[in-house]
């Protein structure tokens, strides 16, 4: 029972992780060990069929419960205090970043991987910096919405993709949310649409690479980090929050130790479960 609760709070933390902006449902099932036996299940569905659907049962109800619940705090929390909460989840990549990089190096590592890595991080902060507002409004229709539920589910087959950033540029993060905070068929429908076709078509690909390149995926993935955060400290950013920049950074600093606290506690009570689990074996 154990076992299922923590692959329960697993799954919300992933969907809370895949509606947040700035951040991938798809980094954070990495960091919890969903993602290669995901990938694996979903790349052949057919193969222990009963057994993955057994496993992956709560991880899913905890994803629907995850994605839910948030899309109802979306536009009252993160209207004024986005950017600080995301320090609550990069406290959760923090937390876990030992045990990932140990992951990482499970096949072996080397220079080239180390490049890979810093590399990234790089990158990504440049492209961080040099990043812009809402590049156009889309208006949504039905197949708007499968798109949005293609580029949803890329967030969580490609590891560091952030589907709500996207959403954001193209005017239709809040109506998203709007839409499954109030259960709306006419967006709940066309989004799953949308994600299971993406899942279909580029599962298999994304388990040829890690089978092919293990250490080289895992580095760049390791490197994607969430540092949505220099929005709270701008002028307008304080002006939104109503909080001066000692405010906003204090807050910025309790929700990243609270994330890390409860990512440490959380690793350490798995593996107490999986010691467990491999004694009675």
């Amino acid at each position: 029972m154990i076992d299922w609760i923590i692959r329960f709070v697993k799954g919300a933390i992933v969907g809370i992780g895949a509606i947040l902006p700035g951040l991938s449902g798809g980094v954070l099932t990495v960091i919890f060990g969903i993602y290669d036996p995901l990938i694996r299940f979903l790349a052949d569905i057919r193969k222990d069929f009963v057994k993955n659907v057994r496993y992956f049962l709560p991880i899913g109800i905890g994803v629907a419960v995850g994605i839910l619940l948030f899309s109802t705090v979306v536009s009252a929390a993160f209207g004024k205090y986005q950017a600080q909460f995301v320090c609550l989840f990069i406290g959760f990549v923090l937390g876990t970043f030992p045990s990932l990089f140990k992951k990482a190096g499970l096949k072996g590592r080397n220079g080239k991987h180390y490049v890979i890595m810093f590399v990234t991080a790089i990158l990504l902060f440049l492209l961080l910096l040099s990043g812009q507002q809402v590049l156009t409004n889309v208006q949504p229709n039905f197949l708007v919405w499968i798109g949005s539920g293609a580029i949803f589910a890329f967030g969580f087959i490609v590891p560091g993709l952030s589907p709500s950033n996207f959403l954001i540029y193209f005017g239709l993060y809040d109506k998203m949310a709007d839409g499954i905070k109030n259960l709306d068929f006419g967006v709940l429908i066309p989004l799953a649409i949308g994600a299971v076709l993406c899942i279909l078509l580029f599962a298999k690909l994304m388990a040829f690479l890690f089978d092919r390149y293990y250490s080289g995926m895992y580095h760049f993935i390791i490197a994607i980090f969430p540092a949505v955060v220099f929005p709270a400290f701008t002028a307008e950013g304080l002006a939104a929050s109503g909080l001066s920049f000692i405010g906003s950074l204090a807050f910025c600093l309790i929700l990243l130790i609270i994330g890390i606290i409860i990512s440490w506690q959380f690793g350490k009570l798995e593996e107490r479960v999986e010691s467990q689990k491999a004694a009675e074996i």
